[in-house]
């Protein structure tokens, strides 16, 4: 297939500013057809603005842009969707009470949904297809308030190859898909490169870059600071190119393991509604100054057991789970924070952090004891120091306490979640997705805070996707499939082909191990 000479897109002196911060500074870009083109940058570098400038989610103050040669003015999604241009979001646009199939239905061109268009239940049936062919399965009658984060990625992901674009922009699309999925969806992308779709990607996994992509622009601080070819470039260059130096060193430290913090035993728990995962007899132990890993596909229960220990879920027995030995079953989320275990969750807007409110008030959201709150009454003065000791401690990239969490670029507003739930001091800190969609930097940063918290004598639980996290900070690791826990192997004596083996639940007693196996035949 001859490709056109003439540029996909091209962005000239594109300028956004905010009250505090200028977000993109003088972006210029130029996409070829059939170009997977990086765009890489620290957390807060101002790539996430620029891709919603494109897709007309944001308006700049300045600059222009030309799409297949022609000048277009882009004023919101549905003109870049009439164009041709489709985007995965870094954080999902997804309507929790709709199904997937609604949430599709809503998010394609106008032309398929006009009289005689793919009725619901034809448009059903192509996102089972397309989701089984690329590796990203979905049931397209579930609602989305039932999905796990890495589904809601699957379900912005489908959502996108269904429009058939000419310009895909993807906002770290796969910071929460296996390693398999991950290999599936370079396949689909290489194919849509080969058949003259351009491609935007944004990642902060460098590797992936390396493999998949035929140029990168480096961004900084708002401004573009150089164009290279990222095959031609190794990890570590790439990295030094995004942060202008050296990323920090992971300190991992050697610990005893001392008293037992936290206390699971044969917790099981029927489904809370149809697409939910039944938990099964799920047991673990989890030390004073340790951490321990949950590696697992999406969707294999992960929600619910976080739900279950964090205290969202209540219907556990008294003496399932136990907080230095104390029952705490039917303690509720609160009650759980004041006994001393801390929670982040997998999702930062809506449910680690409040969208609409500052990052002072987010603070209370997990202080709510003296000097914060003092006989029912807020201390304004209070919350603010401690948001701007997290913003100082944690090198968060905002304006100060007074910036809205929705302000935050991703990876900033993560690292304030994680560094407020450590300032509280916890006995037990239960972490999902710690450095979801963190750049190199700040990932390295937030693992040795964790390490540091883990010498203090706190216990951690990391519940993650991420094989190479898991590896790098755990101490011990499970794997979650279907409901159950694997037994726990140390680290240093774990493979990923063994992992990757009980990911499928083939481990004695698991989902798809040789006992179930057996007792399959025998009353088969």
């Amino acid at each position: 297939m001859t490709l056109s000479t003439t540029p996909r897109l091209a962005l000239a002196h594109i300028s956004k500013r905010y009250p505090g911060v200028t977000a993109n500074d003088d972006v210029s870009l130029v996409v070829a057809p059939g170009e997977i083109h990086a765009v890489l940058g620290e957390n807060g570098a101002g790539k996430s603005t620029l891709m919603k400038i494109i897709f007309g989610a944001v308006k700049p103050d300045a600059g222009d842009m030309h799409f297949n040669g022609a000048p277009a003015a882009i004023h919101n999604p549905h003109d870049a969707r009439n164009l041709g241009i489709a985007m995965v979001f870094q954080h999902f646009s997804l309507f929790d009470t709709l199904t997937v199939t609604e949430n599709i239905a809503l998010g394609l061109p106008r032309a398929s949904k006009g009289a005689g268009a793919t009725s619901m239940k034809q448009l059903a049936e192509q996102i089972r297809e397309t989701a089984e062919r690329y590796g990203l399965p979905l049931e397209p009658n579930r609602h989305v308030h039932t999905l796990s984060v890495g589904e809601r990625q699957r379900v912005e992901i489908v959502r996108a190859l269904l429009a058939k674009p000419q310009l895909l922009i993807l906002d770290e699309p796969t910071s929460v898909l296996t390693p398999q999925a991950v290999q599936t969806l370079f396949v689909t992308l290489r194919q849509l490169a080969a058949e003259g779709t351009s491609i935007l990607y944004i990642s902060h996994k460098l590797d992936e870059i390396r493999e998949l992509c035929h140029s990168a622009t480096v961004m900084r601080m708002g401004r573009v600071t150089g164009v290279c070819d990222p095959r031609q470039e190794s990890a570590a260059s790439l990295s030094r190119l995004m942060i202008g130096g050296e990323p920090p060193r992971e300190a991992r430290v050697q610990t005893e393991p001392g008293a037992c913090r936290l206390a699971v035993r044969e917790l099981s728990l029927p489904r809370a509604h149809a697409f939910a995962t039944e938990l099964s007899g799920i047991s673990l132990d989890l030390h004073a100054g340790e951490i321990v890993g949950i590696a697992g596909v999406s969707g294999n229960g992960q929600q619910e057991l976080l739900a279950a220990l964090s205290g969202e879920d209540v219907r556990a027995e008294r003496n399932a789970i136990a907080l230095d030995g104390k029952p705490m079953g039917k303690l509720d989320a609160r009650q759980r924070r004041r006994a001393g275990l801390a929670f982040v969750p997998e999702e930062r807007l809506g449910r680690g952090a409040v969208p609409g409110m500052s990052l002072a008030a987010n603070i209370l959201l997990s202080h709510q004891s003296a000097p914060y709150v003092l006989r029912g009454m807020i201390s304004p003065r209070a919350a603010a120091g401690l948001a701007q000791a997290v913003i100082g401690r944690f090198r968060v990239k905002a304006s100060g306490p007074d910036a809205l969490a929705k302000s935050l670029s991703g990876g900033n507003l993560q690292k304030f979640i994680v560094g407020r739930e450590i300032e509280s001091g916890p006995k037990v800190l239960i972490v999902a997705q710690p450095t979801w969609g963190v750049d190199v930097g700040a990932a390295a940063q937030i693992h040795n805070e964790l390490l540091a918290l883990k010498a203090t004598g706190c216990a951690l639980l990391v519940v993650s996707e991420e094989l190479d996290e898991l590896f790098a900070i755990c101490d011990r690791l499970h794997v979650i499939a279907k409901g159950r826990l694997s037994p726990s192997i140390p680290t240093q004596d774990a493979t990923r082909e063994q992992v990757g083996l009980w990911m499928s639940g083939l481990w004695e007693g698991g989902p798809g191990g040789r006992r179930e196996q057996q007792e399959a035949a025998l009353h088969g």
